[in-house]
């Protein structure tokens, strides 16, 4: 392949980002037929193709490394302009992460890279599988993902850092424990208590090891939000919660843990690319160590 277009790589980028030509020429302020003859002229010194056009424009194989390649190269660009004392323009991090991390500890992690802010953050919401391709794959620099079974870690691939067990415990009100669960427990009572659920395996995985139970239950299916939190605390469904978020309602009475004893440990780990720049080694340590302060070690 000829020597980089840097210039038709920022575009490719644009692209991938906006997920259409029209808006990544409105974004880098040039026309769409400036767009498509960048990226046509990528495509012709790479002889493979680059982008699947559709909706949205999406970036192949290829296509996605070269993206990774460029905001890579921005972020070191980036550290380079610190060292010779340059004015320095904010480089954007993607990242994904699990739901239960954003609603607890995660956010606690920010504060040192965005006051004063550092650089951009792109961060999107993402189970295991989602968000362990998006990083393998290059279209994030990390991921926050519960841990794989052993075996399934491949070789080759981002660096893997254990950071701790989030726990989820199983809750409802007084009043609705106490309405549908007044003689316990139990798996006849489940099949007819309305659950909200945030994720159907873990629950699922749930109510077989704490009620020996398989089969349909009535359920509400939403993601882990202050909608699904308000349908636990309002005593419209019992569900699971991390235990950080229920810890307070739990000591002062206005959540009940429907099985003592009884919990869903989920095992995190951080995925992260070898890119050794201030902004990335700064992103990895706040959220180890904010991790390994918040979760179960």
């Amino acid at each position: 392949m000829a020597p980089l277009d840097y210039r038709a790589l920022a575009v490719l980028d644009a692209v991938a980002s906006h997920g259409s030509f029209e808006k990544a020429a409105v974004a880098l302020g040039i026309s769409q037929s400036a767009v498509s003859q960048r990226i046509k002229a990528l495509e012709d010194a790479a002889g493979r193709l680059l982008i699947v056009r559709g909706q949205p424009a999406v970036p192949t194989g290829l296509g996605q490394r070269l993206v990774t390649h460029h905001r890579n190269v921005k972020l070191m660009e980036a550290s380079l302009d610190i060292d010779l004392g340059n004015k320095v323009s904010m480089p954007e991090i993607s990242l994904a992460v699990d739901a239960a991390s954003l609603a607890t500890w995660f956010p606690l992690s920010l504060q040192p890279l965005l006051s004063p802010p550092r650089c951009q953050l792109n961060i999107q919401q993402a189970g295991r599988d989602l968000a362990l391709h998006l990083v393998r794959e290059g279209s994030v620099f990390g991921s926050v993902a519960a841990a794989q079974p052993p075996g399934e870690q491949p070789a080759n691939g981002p660096q893997v850092t254990p950071l701790g067990t989030m726990r989820h415990v199983c809750v409802a009100t007084p009043v609705f424990a106490g309405h549908w669960f007044g003689d316990g427990f139990s798996a006849d009572a489940a099949r007819l208590a309305p659950a909200v659920v945030c994720d159907r395996d873990m629950m699922a995985g749930f109510l077989r090891e704490a009620l020996d139970m398989d089969g349909p239950y009535p359920h509400h299916t939403m993601p882990l939000s202050p909608a699904s939190g308000e349908c636990i605390h309002g005593g419209l469904a019992y569900g699971l919660m991390p235990l950080s978020q229920a810890a307070r309602a739990l000591a002062d009475g206005r959540l009940v843990d429907l099985a003592p004893g009884r919990q869903v440990d989920v095992a995190l780990n951080w995925h992260a690319w070898a890119l050794d720049t201030p902004f990335t080694r700064a992103l990895s340590e706040q959220i180890v160590a904010t991790a390994r302060r918040a979760l179960l070690q």
